[in-house]
């Protein structure tokens, strides 16, 4: 069983020194109180929960999220999903073992692609110190560079190469959908929220070339918003006769992003735009949060996803668009 996919893992099969990728490690109780260690482990063919019950904090010290393990153990059903009993666990050293090789491959996003797409959006801008403003930060080489490779958030949504892009378009053609519906919304200003909200994000966050994000120092001490806001600032000073109330506006739906004051947000919401933008990033964060889970869990080949810890949720695995297709 030493080679044995995940996905071909059954009831009661032994795992005997099989090396896998941890996806993450959570602590829980079970039901008599007792502490016990879930360790998600994953290889190409999909993904498993294992299951550590003893010496549990010395077992936690020896890896972290990414590294390489080797396990013994067993599969067993519980509740109607498999899961791996781990008997015994110890970290690989991976200088000699490519990681990818255990990884499930990551979406493949045409960011260039998407850049055009976003280009295209802004030409169609109305306000013209508002369109100058956009297209002079589309056309700035670092921003557009760092653009086609930005993740939109570190752990949570997007968070993968072009991630950010994929984020902006996204949003970008439910606002044109918004403000079509919505007859007294300015679409312009919801076109700029989709595509300044989150762009502080270029500098907030960065990959390590095996592609870790990570919080840059000017992430750290300023913040995505506070960095959109400076941009705007630049940018707008540069074109002669840009309106000061506009560019207060444009701040305030950058400042008001995250809806509430209890989520980050500096601002709440003042004005129907800045509501909408707040509204459509969270729907699309989340949206893209609990596909991707869905996704991943669907590789378990169960009915039903393990608990998902930020929707506080089990999720219900089947694909609903196409279950009764024909019948």
């Amino acid at each position: 069983m030493v080679n044995t996919p995940i996905k071909n893992l059954n009831d009661k099969d032994p795992v005997q020194d099989r090396i896998f990728l941890v996806k993450d490690k959570i602590l829980g109780v079970g039901k008599t109180g007792k502490t016990f260690l879930t360790v998600l482990i994953g290889d190409q063919s999909g993904q498993l929960d294992g299951r550590i019950w003893d010496n549990i904090e010395e077992v936690s010290s020896r890896f972290d999220i990414g590294d390489l393990i080797k396990i013994k153990g067993v599969v067993q059903i519980y509740n109607q999903r498999k899961q791996l009993i781990i008997h015994r666990l110890d970290k690989v050293d991976d200088a000699t073992i490519n990681k990818d090789d255990y990884k499930i491959r990551e979406r493949q996003i045409d960011t260039y692609s998407l850049f055009a797409e976003l280009s295209q959006m802004v030409k169609e801008i109305e306000i013209a110190p508002l369109k100058q403003l956009l297209q002079d930060c589309l056309q700035d080489e670092d921003i557009k560079a760092r653009m086609l490779r930005a993740p939109a958030a570190k752990t949570i949504h997007h968070a993968h190469r072009g991630g950010l892009l994929e984020h902006v378009v996204s949003i970008c053609k439910v606002m044109q959908f918004m403000a079509s519906h919505y007859s007294y919304l300015n679409k312009d200003l919801l076109i700029f929220g989709a595509i300044f909200h989150d762009l502080g994000k270029i500098w907030e966050l960065d990959q390590t070339e095996q592609q870790q994000i990570y919080y840059t120092n000017q992430g750290q001490l300023l913040g995505h918003m506070l960095l959109a806001c400076e941009l705007v600032e630049k940018k707008s000073q540069k074109i002669l006769g840009f309106p000061d109330d506009l560019r207060t506006v444009l701040k305030h739906i950058i400042l008001a992003h995250h809806g509430k004051l209890e989520y980050g947000s500096p601002k709440v919401p003042m004005f129907p735009e800045a509501l909408v933008v707040a509204m459509i990033d969270d729907m699309d964060s989340k949206m893209d949060t609990m596909m991707s889970f869905i996704n991943q869990e669907r590789q378990s080949g169960e009915s039903w996803s393990r608990y998902n810890e930020n929707f506080e949720r089990y999720f219900y695995l089947d694909d609903l668009k196409t279950k009764w297709n024909g019948k």
